[in-house]
């Protein structure tokens, strides 16, 4: 981590907004550098990652590894794949799950790390919040046709379902994202990171 990237981890963690988690003993969760390649947009971290301070190292993790066409060891470099999440910090746990990443935690944060990201040729979007957020208004109805019409946000963005275990009636129900999305998912990441496999 460089100056400016420790600079801002320090300020993460000195932020007013984030005392509470400091006191629950938790600590930033993202990874960042300024030669990231992909950056990876997802919720927020779940609480055994929390606890662990490894984002993704669960089933949904190895699935989007597999999506991604990546290896572990690709997948948390942090020259090649930036994972950054809407909220650095598990949320906790709510009536339905956790709750929602913290509403204005990214507007704050990911713009001083992403202007300090140099190399970022596309950013992944996880799931409705990270769609909501960086989309906008070219985001579709809902999930599914904004994943569906990715091709529309290349090559800056590419949005993705949540690959959690819990969502495989969607993928079942919706037998085109494995044949024509993931393969083009594999192509586009390949392109960018092949001269670092």
């Amino acid at each position: 981590m460089n100056d400016e990237f420790s600079k801002i981890y320090q300020q993460i963690i000195d932020d007013d907004m984030n005392t509470a988690m400091q006191q629950k003993g938790y600590r930033p969760l993202y990874t960042a550098s300024e030669r990231s390649k992909i950056v990876v947009i997802g919720q927020a971290p779940g609480k055994k990652a929390q606890e662990a301070m490894i984002p993704w190292q669960d089933a949904s993790g190895d699935t989007l590894r597999s999506w991604l066409g990546v290896s572990k060891e690709q997948f948390y470099n942090p020259d090649i794949i930036a994972l950054l999440p809407m909220d650095f910090y598990y949320p906790g746990k709510g009536k339905h799950g956790d709750l929602p990443p913290r509403k204005d935690f990214a507007d704050r944060w990911h713009p001083m790390l992403l202007g300090n990201m140099l190399e970022i040729e596309l950013v992944v979007l996880i799931g409705s919040y990270a769609q909501k957020h960086y989309l906008g208004k070219t985001a579709k109805q809902n999930l599914t046709e904004t994943v569906r019409n990715f091709n529309e946000y290349l090559p800056q963005y590419f949005p993705l379902v949540h690959p959690s275990p819990l969502n495989f009636r969607w993928q079942a129900k919706n037998s085109w994202f494995k044949v024509d999305v993931i393969p083009k998912l594999q192509q586009r990441v390949q392109s960018i990171i092949g001269a670092d496999s």
